[in-house]
């Protein structure tokens, strides 16, 4: 089974992200994006499948996180209103986990297991 998830870590609070809108979206040949799934991450900051069907073609992908709705309602001035993950899906790849570690002023992120 192909599979994109995600997980976000609040590493300033110190627990999972709950609620947090993301999108997952293929960049088309013309430079367009498409919308593949749009969801909100779990109790655990997760989301454990993105891909609405068992199909992964090759190409550009990328996760959009909305912090600001997030922060805002844990009442925390953000940094970063969205943050985009860009990441490249190759021949004969089936799974992608992409973890968020997030604070007011900061993220990085990683290819995870």
């Amino acid at each position: 089974m192909k599979r994109i998830s995600t997980h976000i870590l609040d590493v300033g609070r110190g627990m999972p992200a709950a609620e947090v809108p993301v999108r997952l979206e293929r960049q088309e040949a013309l430079g367009e994006w498409r919308l593949l799934q749009e969801t909100k991450t779990d109790s655990d900051g997760r989301c454990g499948q993105l891909l609405p069907d068992d199909r992964m073609p090759p190409g550009v992908y990328r996760l959009v996180f909305d912090t600001a709705a997030y922060f805002n309602a844990n009442k925390v001035d953000g940094l970063y209103p969205r943050v985009e993950v860009m990441f490249h899906v190759r021949d004969r790849e089936s799974a992608f986990h992409i973890p968020l570690l997030l604070n007011a002023n900061g993220y990085t992120t990683y290819r995870g297991s």
